[in-house]
């Protein structure tokens, strides 16, 4: 089909294509990063696209904080099987318990130790490259990203040193122990994700939709209450987390917009109980759509600081 003749959806779902069948004949070992989430599901049924009747020629990654949802658990184990894909799970209460990772006193959230904890999984497994669904739109220093990320042996990402792309020309080029991040859905919006997501009528996971969930008001969001305690004896991953004294517990009919550490991710006020009602409150949305996101708000530099020492 002429390039010309393509709607914007064709032409992202191509751009995409193209880029996945590159690190499929440019890399040894690459893996794709899945979470669950909106984004990783598009990339999913774009490596589908990409290389069926055929199987993946990837595994499937996945770091978890131990503060995930559950429901976000499930769907990603159940996506994983349906699909036959092989899914590889590393932890950051594993990471821990090893010396890997080291909590900062008073710190709840657990995002930044997932980066030992991927940078592990990269050394353990020697994959040379890891696909992520990060778009440019999303924030700051995620806008300054290549498709084509390359990162240094110590896996550190430098804004000023990224590579040229010119006539969608890639330079895939790595030495032993470096390895590249590639983002395949660098140009797509929120508002395309979503889209494509009705098109191709894609299954999400449920908490994506309007639901009634127990809540607490913190740092001027809606912030979600944990699972209770396993009860068996095991330490609480949510301590910390949990409601405190003066923060009374509510129910709102509310959904995320974008999934993270359950401990940051904030709820939204919503009714949108199908696609066509998201892309409606995307479209008239006037918040960021990491704008409920608490980590993303502890600084300016937050997130680039996380991506130089190895983040997603």
């Amino acid at each position: 089909m002429n390039l010309y003749q393509l709607d914007h959806l064709q032409y992202l779902e191509t751009e995409a294509i193209h880029i996945l069948r590159e690190v499929a004949g440019e890399f040894e070992r690459p893996a794709l990063l899945f979470s669950g989430g909106k984004d990783s599901i598009c990339l999913l049924r774009l490596a589908e696209k990409a290389f069926r009747p055929a199987d993946i020629p990837l595994p499937l990654l996945n770091v978890e904080t131990g503060h995930e949802f559950p429901e976000l658990i499930q769907f990603r184990d159940r996506r994983a099987r349906e699909l036959g894909a092989r899914l590889i799970v590393r932890t950051v209460e594993a990471a821990i318990a090893d010396g890997l990772a080291h909590p900062v006193p008073g710190e709840i959230s657990r995002n930044k130790l997932q980066i030992p904890v991927l940078l592990g999984a990269i050394e353990e497994f020697q994959f040379d490259c890891a696909i992520g669904g990060a778009r440019r739109d999303e924030e700051k220093a995620r806008a300054k990203e290549r498709f084509f990320s390359f990162r240094d042996r110590f896996g550190q990402w430098d804004p000023k040193a990224q590579r040229p792309e010119i006539w969608h020309l890639y330079n895939a080029r790595v030495n032993p122990g470096e390895n590249m991040r590639v983002f395949p859905l660098s140009n797509w919006t929120e508002m395309d994700v979503w889209q494509y997501i009705q098109r191709e009528q894609l299954a999400v996971p449920s908490i994506y939709f309007s639901h009634e969930r127990e809540v607490v008001r913190r740092h001027n969001q809606w912030v979600p209450v944990p699972p209770p305690p396993a009860g068996n004896g095991a330490a609480d991953p949510y301590h910390g987390a949990r409601p405190q004294p003066g923060e009374p517990v509510q129910k709102l009919v509310c959904r995320v917009r974008t999934i993270g550490d359950m401990i940051s991710t904030g709820m939204i006020e919503s009714p949108a109980d199908s696609v066509e009602d998201i892309i409606a409150e995307v479209a008239a949305a006037r918040v960021t759509e990491r704008g409920n996101r608490a980590d993303d708000k502890c600084s300016e530099a937050a997130m680039e600081d996380r991506k130089k020492a190895g983040y997603f």
